[in-house]
C-alpha cells in the first residue's frame, strides 16, 4: 500500500510538473495587444485564448467589440501591431470582416495598411506561440479584436 501511495505521488508530481511547463509564457493570461497609428497607441480587446493556466471562450470580434467606437484612420494608412511582452509570438494572423466577408490580411514586421474604401471594419489578430521543435504544439494562444472606421 505505501508502495502504491508513492507511485501516485510522483506521479501526480510528474503532471504537476509537465503542465506547469509555459516555455517562458507568464502571467494569469496572454498580454495586451496594441495597435498604433500616427504614433498613438490604441489598446485591443482579448477575445478566446489559451494560456497555460486556463482556456477561455468569447464572441467573436463584431460581437465582442458591440458599442465601442471605432478608432478613426485615414485610408491606406500604416497600421503597427503592437505587443509588448517576452517572449514574442512567433505566429500572427490578422483576419478583417466587413459586410460578412472575411479576408486575411497581409502582415510584415508586424504592420499592415488600412483598408482604401471608406467603411467600418472588424479585426481578429490571432498570435500562436508555437513550439520550436514540435509541430502543431501550442504553448499558448491569444485572438484580440479592433474595429477601424475609414474615413
Amino acid at each position: 500500500m505505501k508502495k502504491y501511495f508513492l507511485y501516485l505521488v510522483a506521479l501526480f508530481g510528474l503532471l504537476i510538473m509537465g503542465c506547469s511547463n509555459t516555455n517562458g509564457l507568464s502571467g494569469g493570461k496572454p498580454p495586451k495587444a496594441y495597435i498604433e497609428i500616427d504614433n498613438k497607441k490604441f489598446e485591443t480587446t482579448l477575445g478566446t485564448y489559451c494560456w497555460p493556466s486556463k482556456c477561455v471562450d468569447t464572441a467573436g470580434p463584431v460581437e465582442l467589440l458591440e458599442g465601442k467606437k471605432p478608432i478613426k484612420v485615414k485610408s491606406g494608412e500604416n497600421i503597427t501591431l503592437v505587443m509588448d511582452y517576452e517572449p514574442k509570438p512567433n505566429e500572427i494572423h490578422v483576419v478583417q470582416m466587413s459586410d460578412n466577408k472575411e479576408t486575411e490580411v497581409m502582415v510584415k514586421d508586424n504592420h499592415f495598411t488600412a483598408p482604401t474604401q471608406r467603411g467600418v471594419y472588424y479585426y481578429s489578430y490571432g498570435v500562436w506561440w508555437l513550439d520550436e521543435k514540435e509541430a502543431n504544439l501550442s504553448h499558448g494562444d491569444a485572438f484580440y479584436a479592433f474595429v477601424l472606421e475609414v474615413d
